[in-house]
């Protein structure tokens, strides 16, 4: 890649963090302004998305690609699978979380003594994430 393409994607993604979270600040502090910048995060988002669709039909294949593609079809799906592993049980893992940490929360404001039972249920959420990378390092294991 040439200097100018980096300089183009480094650009992109510090745009896409900065403007949306200075809109953000700049907006009132009411319910539009979550709205609107919630907005912008999705304009940004899909726009370095465009962006880097772009770069990487454009460019030419790097190294680490080349090397992927002569290892056959296999190992590809084998990383695949490991991501998909990691990505879907941390997504399933934060849900989990999110819940079991709001109602422990609630539980705690009316009872503290229930402290002990609530950690345990968030701590429980938290191990499917832990699972997922595990079967990951397991399917990574066997490729290599």
């Amino acid at each position: 890649m040439t200097s100018a393409i980096k300089l183009v994607i480094i650009a992109a993604f510090i745009l896409s963090i900065l403007l949306p979270f200075g809109y953000f600040m700049k907006g009132e502090r009411n319910k539009k302004r979550y709205k609107r910048s919630i907005a912008a995060n999705i304009v940004m988002f899909f726009g370095v998305v465009v962006i880097a669709a772009v770069m990487l039909f454009v460019s030419e294949p790097v190294q680490a690609a080349q090397s992927a593609a002569d290892a056959g079809m296999a190992t590809g799906l084998g990383y695949i699978a490991a991501a998909l592993a990691t990505g879907l049980s941390c997504v399933g893992g934060g849900i989990a979380v999110a819940s079991a940490a709001s109602a422990a929360l609630g539980a705690i404001s009316e009872d503290p003594t229930a402290l002990g039972k609530s950690l345990i249920f968030v701590g429980l959420a938290e191990g499917v994430c832990l699972y997922g990378l595990i079967i990951s390092f397991m399917i990574i294991g066997r490729l290599g």
